[in-house]
Formats: C-alpha cells, structure tokens, sequence
C-alpha cells in the first residue's frame, strides 16, 4: 500500500537516532481516527508544537517501519500498533520534512499528507455553501495540482452526514485507512490533498455514515471513469487544445429561431458499433455534413453502467461514457463536428438517477441527492430515484452540470430529458402517493425553479447556446423567457405534432379523411412555443417499428408515405429532428446491439436503390430547407404561415405557405392518396406570376414514379392548376 511521491529524490543521509516518545492520542480520538469517523485526522495526524519540540505522526497501515526525513537525516518513529508511528524531535518549528515508509516490497519516499493547509478557498466553500458555485467541477472531485510547491491530487467531496471520508484507490489496495480526510465545516465538504498521485489513478471515497455503516462511493465529480462493469472514479486533467475558436465566436450570432435547425439523433455507441470517440470523428462528421443537417443530438454521452439504457440512467454526470475513450478523445470528436459546421447537441438527464449502491445514491448513508420523502425519492416508472430539487446544494450540482457541458466541451445545445416527470408532483402517481405544494397544486415548485435557474444561467454564461425541453404536456411558458415567468428553455419538442401526425399516416389512404385533423391540429398551437418536430428513437423502438414501417400498403406505397411525410415535417412550422436510420427508411426497428442497417445504403454491401433514393431526398430537403428562408426565419411568428388548403379530406390534402421575414414565400402540397390527380387547382397569391417546383418526393432518383410538374405553373384568376403525384410532397417557389 505504498504512498509514493515519485517527485521526491531518493532518500539520502544517515540514519540517525530515533525520536523521543511522543504523548498518546486519547483513545477516543484514536479510535475514532482508525474506525473513519474522525472530522478532522490532520489535528491528530502530521506535525505538531508539543513540550519538548515537534511531534511527528503517521497513519501507514501494513507497513514495517517509517522514518521522518529532516534536512537529509531520518528519525525512525516508533510504532504505536494499528499502522500508527511517532515520535518527538527536538525542533523549535515544524520544518520541511517528507516520510519514509519501509513495506515488504521496499522503501518508498513521500510528502505527508497531513502537513498540507487546505486546497480548497474560502470563496470555493462559501459559493457551495450557498449553493451558487457555477464552476463546481473546479472544486470539487479530483484536481491534479501542485500544492505548497508539491505535486499531487486534492480531492474533495460533498458528504454532509458521513462520520468520516476517506479516499481508497488502486495506490491503497482499497483500503481508505492510511487516507482519512478533513471536515471543512458547515459546507459539508471533505478534502484532502494527496502529494504523488496524478492522472490516471483510480479511486473511490470511503464513507462512514452517520449509523455507522462504512461503504465505497464512486466520484459524483468524476470526469473521467472506468469501462463498466468497472465502477471506480479516475484521476483526470484535460490537455486538450481546440481549434474552433471561429465557431465558438460565431454560433450564436443568429437565434436558434430564426436559423435553420435540422437536426440528425445519434446513439454514439451503435451508430458505427465498435468505433471510438477518435474513429467516429473520422466519419460521423463528413456524413452529417454530406446529408446536411445543421446539428447532430447525441443520446447520454455520461457515465452509465448498463448500455442498455442507452445513457438515460447516468450514474457519472461529468464523465463522458468511457466506452468509447477519454473525456479528450470526446472534445476531439465535439470539435471535429464543429470543424465540419456542425452544432453538436446532447441529451441531458437531469429528472433522476439509478440506485446503484456504489454511485449516487443515498450516497453519505442518508437521502442526500434524493428527498428523504420515500414517496417523492422513487421513480414510479423506471425504478430510479428522483433529485431533491429542492436542496441547494443539489440545484447547484445540477446546474453547474449544464454549464460543465457547455464550457469544457463546447457543447452547443442540451435537450433535457423527461421535464415533464420533474414539473408535476402527481406524475405517476395514484392519489396518496403525492403531496401538494403550498398553494394546493400538482406543479412541483423546486422543480420549476431548478429549469429556470439552470436557463438562465446556461444562457448567460455559455452565449450560442440553446436548451432544449422534451416536455410532453400542455404546460404554459415553456420557451417563456424566465423574466416572463416562463422556464426559460430555447426550443421544446413537439410531441402533440409527432403523435397526431404518426397517427395519420399509419391509418390507410381510404381511412385518412375521417382523421384529417390530426394533420392540421398542431397549428392551432403551432406558435404558443418555440418547437422542434420530433421523429427520435422513442418512436421507433419497443414495437413501435420504423418510421417506414408505420406507414400501410405494399412496400412502394409505404416508401412513398415515409418521403412524403418527410417533406411534410421539413416544411411545418418548427425545426426538425430525424433519428439515426431513418434517413434512409430502414425498415427495421433500431437496436442498440447492432445499429442502423448500414447494409441497405453502404456500395460494399450491395446498397440497395431504394434506401439510396431516400438518403438522397433527406440530403435534398436539408438543401433546399437551408437555402430557403421561409421554411425557418419565422418558425414562431404566425405571419410565416398561411393555409392554402386545409380542408380537403376527401382528397387526403395539404397545401401551406411559409414566408421568409422579406415576405419571399414557399408553397408546399402534400397529397397522401396513391392516386395521381390531374388538373388540381390550388388558390395562389396575385403577386406571384408563377411557380416552379423545387422539390418532388414522388422523383424517380428518390424512388418514385416521376409524376412531376416539369413546366412553370402560372397563377390565372388568383389559382394554379398542378399535377399532384401519389403519396407526396412536392415544394413550389416562385419564379423569378
């Protein structure tokens, strides 16, 4: 169990007389001091003023003999059994002095821990205390450093109920005892600065409870950690240099409502199965790129330990998955998307965590990060526990969370998962189960003040950014400025849109009439948020099938359905988001075993055509989307909408304009019969002489029959008469 500063010369000198005996340690302090129960090992360990000049103590389990080292001389100490060893030397002051301590594989010289001041500031400790520490990640957790001229690691934690804490590690063969760490007062805060250990040492924190049970905890601050099943914390420092400085400078220079925003959901793990963070940087980027989204969504890319949660149960919140590399192999992956134009989103789990007994959970003995409510602390859906949103010091872990993201990794959106869950105190829950707020309500308050305070200071601090709320209820505000009242969040997925619309095209083409509605519904809505039209992976795993799937017919007409639809989503009110597959009709439900079916589009595998012609319609959509402002300059303004037709049910119709901010329009039609209609006269406005088609999903290079409008179409008597394919959406702009 050797403790070694590996920065000290090798100990030179005679060895001299031993020290004298120093004074015993009551046997409470000392019991409590060996048992991981004192608050405060650095008054009974290391050097102290005494009668008769400096006493010196060590706590070295398993070791034959320590020394202390003064100006080259060192003084044997005496053992006091249980792993202690003093002694008195005859000094006026405590001086510059290191340890020498003899185990069965040799001698080995180090610092002593317990002759350190704290590393952790006033203002550190004040700020945690107050829970208003926006950079929390630098004061808590693991911090390679050189402290008092000497280099080692300061770990501190957040342990308020613990007895004691102490640090294990691979350095102590787990076994905390040599390394109990101070109690930093009120702020519940543990802290000790180990002299030699560095980056890449593995550890965890040794906690005894306030009833006196003694259990391993993983790091909550963790940056970097062991592959699962593996569970301990890693010592972490970041040498990364970016290179997209330009990016960062300029991605908020538009609002994220007013830019185009065509967003492409990626699982990491499956996407390429096998590559890691550095190889996927190597294609993840030029494919992206290549179908033209303007950012990518990353699902969890935290420490968690089973995969097969897909990352949405973290037991590590500052720690990128270590499956697929180092917290800096992730920062290259961030910057090689940002070096290809690409905004890069992720998936952000602040509503609960698992209960797995050696991470955050009832994580000093008692209900810490959960409330201690049983019936408020459980998840009733995914058997987790929820966050105590309505302590402090955990609002503070949460939202210096987000700001960790945004700053040290330049991430350039968090969408939030499961809002919903957190907003009401009933979610789930059968009467009995709940209690109300203050005010008699089912709207969990704390939870309400965490979104907003997490908003708010995201926004001010990482300017460019955008949150993001997966909230699927009508809850008023939720893009609301927090100033307003509002949670504060920049865009909220649409489910209401995603599940109306679903509905509507999983129905038969004959059936689709009596459900017109669903199709136009979202717009009686459509301008009460700022949304995005959601087509992720919850919608195409767990027997709910491929997009493609979901559509009826024989396999041309459930192809024809999939584009139309997709041209449909791209040209509603709202930005888009398309998970990982579907961009090429993948017509089996997503895995995370095995990933998308690369098979059907790859040439080494004999890519089919059809899936090609599907891939290249997505890639034109994004094209012509970019380069059309009316699809996205006035998402939230109802002045960039206006129905052309939507009221025909009988023809299974839809027919919209959206306008840019300088009035420049774009008609879209979608016809969801497989029938061709000749002759269809559509209202037009009089100040377009004509129209053009831009875009045509029935286009045979997508797959389709190539019923086309080839000609312009002229407006006469405010109308124009065009052919609509079956099953399509075709794209009209004005000739100019």
């Amino acid at each position: 169990m050797a403790l070694r500063d590996t920065s000290l010369p090798e100990p030179s000198g005679p060895l001299t007389p031993g020290c004298a005996t120093a004074p015993a340690l009551d046997p409470g302090e000392r019991e409590r001091l060996l048992s991981g129960r004192h608050h405060d090992p650095h008054a009974l360990l290391g050097a102290h003023p005494v009668a008769g000049g400096i006493v010196f103590r060590a706590l070295r389990p398993y070791a034959r003999a320590v020394s202390v080292v003064v100006d080259g001389e060192r003084r044997p100490l005496a053992s006091e059994g249980d792993g202690l060893f003093s002694g008195v030397l005859p000094l006026g002051a405590i001086p510059e002095y290191t340890l020498l301590v003899r185990y069965a594989d040799g001698e080995h010289e180090t610092a002593d821990p317990y002759r350190f001041l704290p590393a952790l500031g006033e203002l550190d400790l004040h700020l945690i205390h107050e829970g208003r520490h926006e950079q929390l990640w630098k004061a808590l957790g693991a911090e390679p450093m050189t402290h008092e001229g000497v280099t080692g690691t300061r770990f501190t934690v957040w342990a308020p109920n613990a007895q004691g804490v102490r640090v294990a590690g691979e350095f102590t063969c787990w076994d905390g005892t040599a390394l109990p760490m101070r109690s930093l007062g009120s702020s519940g805060v543990w802290e000790l600065f180990v002299p030699g250990i560095g980056e890449g040492a593995r550890y965890k924190f040794e906690i005894t409870s306030r009833y006196g049970g003694r259990f391993l905890k993983a790091d909550p601050m963790a940056r970097y950690a062991e592959v699962p099943p593996d569970t301990a914390s890693i010592v972490h420092a970041s040498h990364y240099e970016w290179t997209d400085a330009e990016w960062m400078a300029h991605r908020g220079d538009v609002p994220v409502h007013e830019a185009p925003f065509s967003v492409y959901e990626v699982h990491l793990p499956s996407w390429r199965p096998g590559l890691t963070y550095r190889q996927l940087a190597e294609e993840l980027p030029s494919y992206v790129n290549g179908l033209g989204f303007t950012h990518v969504e990353l699902m969890p890319v935290t420490q968690h330990p089973f995969a097969g949660s897909w990352g949405y149960q973290v037991t590590g919140f500052y720690a990128p998955m270590s499956r697929l590399g180092t917290p800096d192999d992730f920062k290259y992956l961030v910057d090689a998307l940002h070096q290809a134009g690409i905004g890069v989103i992720m998936d952000w789990v602040p509503a609960h965590f698992p209960k797995d007994d050696w991470a955050l959970a009832r994580f000093d003995g008692d209900p810490l990060y959960e409330p201690g409510d049983s019936r408020r602390a459980e998840h009733p859906d995914w058997g987790t526990y929820e966050f105590d949103f309505g302590r402090i010091e955990v609002r503070n872990f949460l939202v210096a969370n987000a700001v960790y993201w945004c700053e040290e990794f330049h991430i350039d959106g968090l969408r939030v998962d499961a809002v919903a869950s957190m907003l009401y105190l009933d979610y789930s829950r059968d009467s009995g189960q709940w209690t109300p707020n203050v005010h008699g309500g089912r709207e969990d308050l704390d939870a309400m003040a965490f979104l907003q305070e997490m908003n708010a200071t995201v926004y001010r601090r990482a300017p460019g950014v955008v949150t993001i709320a997966e909230e699927s209820t009508a809850w008023d505000g939720v893009t609301r400025p927090t100033d307003s009242g509002g949670l504060g969040f920049g865009l909220k997925w649409n489910m209401g849109w995603m599940h109306d619309s679903l509905g509507y095209m999983e129905h038969e083409p004959v059936h689709r009439k009596y459900h017109h509605n669903e199709m136009t519904f979202s717009m009686v809505y459509a301008y009460s948020e700022n949304y995005i039209l959601p087509i992720s992976h919850d919608e195409v795993v767990h027997g709910k099938q491929a997009l493609v799937s979901k559509m009826p017919g024989d396999w041309w007409q459930q192809r024809a359905d999939h584009r139309a639809y997709l041209g449909f989503m791209w040209a509603h009110p709202g930005k888009q988001l398309l998970f990982m597959g579907q961009e090429f009709a993948q017509g089996s439900e997503w895995s995370q075993a095995h990933g998308p079916d690369w098979w059907l589009v790859d040439p080494g595998y004999g890519a089919e055509p059809d899936h090609r012609g599907v891939r290249d319609l997505v890639r034109d959509l994004n094209a012509v989307y970019r380069s059309t402002p009316a699809l996205w300059q006035q998402d939230t303004r109802p002045c960039g909408f206006q129905w052309v037709m939507g009221d025909a049910a009988e023809d299974n119709v839809f027919a919209f304009l959206r306008f840019a901010a300088d009035g420049s329009p774009l008609l879209a039609v979608s016809h969801f019969s497989p029938v061709v209609r000749h002759d269809y006269r559509l209202w037009a406005p009089d100040e377009v002489p004509a129209w053009r088609e831009v875009l045509n999903t029935d286009a045979v290079r997508y797959g389709g029959g190539g019923v086309a409008n080839p000609d312009d179409l002229k407006v006469e008597e405010g109308r124009i008469t065009l052919t609509l394919p079956p099953l399509a959406t075709v794209w009209l702009t004005p000739l100019l």
